[in-house]
């Protein structure tokens, strides 16, 4: 049997529920009330944060989703840095990982082993240990992990910490839902689909421990939700990000995916979610379409005072990291975003 994984009919983040559905059920689930719980599932934050003690806390996240390429390996990178990065997201460092694993019996296993292989890799790239996990027999391939991490109880970044002022600095290109989407029938390069695995096999940790170093007031990784998603999260109700279209990076050929109407349900469902909070200064469908794009193992999207920036982005630039001065936060205005000019 050819080691291929056939497409199901939503992979990566593009599998998951939209926001707007999730919102509703967790809004009708009682909150923890734990002096101990300082980061929980209130705030739609990347990671739940349990303080151990004054010195220690423990991050944990769980991600998993069916695979959005054919090449088993590569998905289970792909799958571990996706769940990987939300300890990053949250200026933690990455201890102990467990495999989620749903997988057809009838299905070759050496597939399987090709998966499992690719996110212990990642794991052990992120300088964490493979502890062991759980499998279940499904129709459909899924994987992904359950990740531990830990942080200084006063080093957290929450996502929605952003102060008047801040710049917001994105470290990864945007597009992977609509190239992988525009993949699976042929329409873009496969230099264009290179670039996507390249990007979503990256780790965040570079960025994450590069950015640890000054004053970060809000971060977050941009994944199933899109940019504008997750960035109306940071804002909340106290804060309206003003982001400068031409400045977002980009895949090569996702305009081109967008003129195709190689969409998804998912940037559909983003759209539905956020797009009142949002004002586009100019018409572009092209721009909205890749800013509402559900992305898998995304950049992180951080919030720091001008001056940090500065230096945050000539250091990443020196460790060869993109990172991109997409906007910056402003009082509140009637939206949560406000995007001026157009990305093509």
């Amino acid at each position: 049997m050819e080691n291929k994984i056939q497409f199901c009919r939503g992979g990566g983040c593009t599998a998951k529920l939209g926001p707007g559905a999730l919102a509703r059920v967790l809004e009708k689930i009682p909150r923890v009330k734990d002096e101990n719980l300082l980061v929980g599932y209130d705030s739609s934050d990347d990671a739940a944060v349990y303080r151990v003690s004054d010195e220690l806390a423990v991050v944990q996240t769980l991600d998993f989703f069916p695979p959005m390429v054919e090449d088993p390996y590569i998905f289970g990178q792909i799958a571990a840095a996706n769940a990987l990065s939300d300890i990053y997201a949250m200026g933690a460092d990455v201890k102990t990982a467990l495999n989620i694993v749903c997988f057809p019996e009838e299905m070759d296993l050496n597939i399987l082993g090709q998966i499992l292989l690719g996110g212990s890799e990642k794991v052990q790239e992120a300088g964490g240990s493979l502890a062991g996990g759980h499998s279940i027999h499904d129709a459909d391939v899924k994987y992904g992990l359950s990740v531990m991490g830990t942080i200084h109880p006063a080093r957290i970044f929450k996502n929605n910490g952003c102060e008047e002022g801040d710049v917001l600095l994105l470290t990864k290109p945007l597009g992977t839902g609509l190239v992988c989407t525009a993949s699976r029938v042929g329409l873009v390069s496969e230099s264009a689909l290179d670039k996507a695995v390249q990007s979503m096999t990256a780790l965040n940790r570079t960025a994450s421990e590069i950015v640890r170093k000054y004053h970060v007031h809000g971060c977050t990784d941009v994944t199933g939700f899109g940019f504008l998603g997750h960035l109306c999260e940071m804002m909340g109700q106290k804060h309206t990000a003003r982001i400068f279209a031409e400045n977002i990076p980009y895949l090569p050929e996702s305009p081109k995916c967008v003129e195709e109407f190689c969409l998804t349900a998912a940037a559909q469902r983003n759209r539905n979610h956020v797009e009142s909070k949002v004002l586009f200064c100019e018409d572009s469908f092209a721009t909205e379409e890749i800013l509402f794009d559900p992305q898998t193992s995304g950049g992180l999207l951080v919030s720091l005072p001008p001056g940090d920036a500065d230096m945050a982005e000539k250091e990443m630039g020196k460790k060869g990291v993109l990172c991109a001065r997409v906007g910056y936060v402003e009082a509140r205005k009637e939206c949560s975003v406000i995007v001026e000019g157009k990305i093509v």
